[in-house]
């Protein structure tokens, strides 16, 4: 049975391409210079991740849950 991962995707200038960060998989980080190859990179990465930890007995990650909310949020200075 295939496991689903949270990936958040956002867009680098400075690296002319996308970054694929999956939740829950501390450093577990990709990129590509399409969305495409983002995508094909994150779940290799996903797959190489998840077979190190378990191999360890550490693996921390969880697959999707089953509802899960993005937002952002303001932070401004200190008073």
């Amino acid at each position: 049975m295939m496991e689903k991962y949270g990936v958040i995707f956002y867009r680098d200038e400075e690296y002319n391409g996308y970054v694929a960060e999956a939740i829950g998989l501390p450093g577990c980080i990709s990129q590509g210079k399409t969305m495409e190859e983002a995508v094909e990179n994150i779940k290799d990465a996903i797959a190489g991740y998840v077979l190190v930890e378990k191999k360890h007995g550490r693996l921390k990650g969880h697959p999707l849950p089953t509802q899960y909310f993005l937002g952002e949020v303001a932070v401004g200075p200190s008073i």
